[in-house]
């Protein structure tokens, strides 16, 4: 269902968290609506302008060549969908987005960003910014993928969230998974049964401790050594 210039909660001109984008009362936007289960976007479908997720859930998948289907994330509101793919000579979404619970997508067409990118320098440098920001994610997300063994992913995903702790809290040992162990396995592209035997398989070889979604790194050096 699409509402034009009727935003409930939302105003235009408002600033939203999405680290880049502020609407000016002059940008033309519309509010689209969606239930659980609604696609909202099919792989390959035309990116037209940028989509922002302004309340509720939706996950991005990827569908092979051999048909598997490969989860890249599960996107929470406020989050842009597909920027870095506006601009793009092949503009179109590189994933099929699904609506995990009741959606709302703000629309803003690409000549109205490019007019918002023009009048707001600090907007199109925030922009600009997470993009390249989403690049490294995809990065990461390749690397998962090409890691075979279910050790290799764990230690690769455990080693991510190691590092950014190090930044913040340097010293500490203990990281908190930003995943259930159910998601985690999705994110892995395994079953969960075969995660919990390998997580239980890491605890018995001494190189990590699992409570809950808390992790301790018992040794660093085997945790390196399992990403192969």
């Amino acid at each position: 269902m699409k509402k034009q210039g009727i935003f409930n909660d939302f105003h235009p001109g408002e600033e939203i968290d999405l680290d880049f984008c502020t609407i000016p009362k002059w940008v033309s936007c519309s509010l689209y609506s969606y239930r659980k289960g609604d696609v909202i976007a099919r792989q390959e479908d035309l990116c037209k302008g940028l989509y922002i997720l302004y309340k509720g859930s939706v996950v991005a998948e990827m569908i092979s060549e051999s048909g598997r289907v490969i989860r890249i994330e599960e996107i929470g509101a406020i989050k842009p969908l597909a920027p870095a793919f506006i601009f793009a000579g092949e503009n179109r979404f590189p994933v099929d987005v699904t609506a995990l619970a009741e959606c709302e997508i703000i629309f803003i067409e690409k000549n109205e960003l490019l007019k918002l990118f023009r009048e707001e320098s600090k907007a199109l440098e925030k922009y600009l910014r997470y993009n390249s920001d989403m690049t490294r994610f995809l990065s990461e997300k390749l690397l998962m993928l090409s890691v075979k063994t279910i050790r290799g992913k764990l230690a690769h995903y455990i080693i991510g969230l190691f590092n950014e702790l190090q930044r913040k809290s340097p010293g500490k040992a203990v990281v908190t998974m930003d995943k259930s162990q159910t998601e985690l396995a999705k994110y892995f592209g395994v079953s969960r049964p075969s995660l919990a035997r390998e997580m239980a398989e890491m605890e018995k070889d001494r190189i990590i401790v699992f409570h809950r979604r808390e992790v301790r790194v018992i040794s660093l050096s085997k945790l390196k050594e399992a990403c192969g």
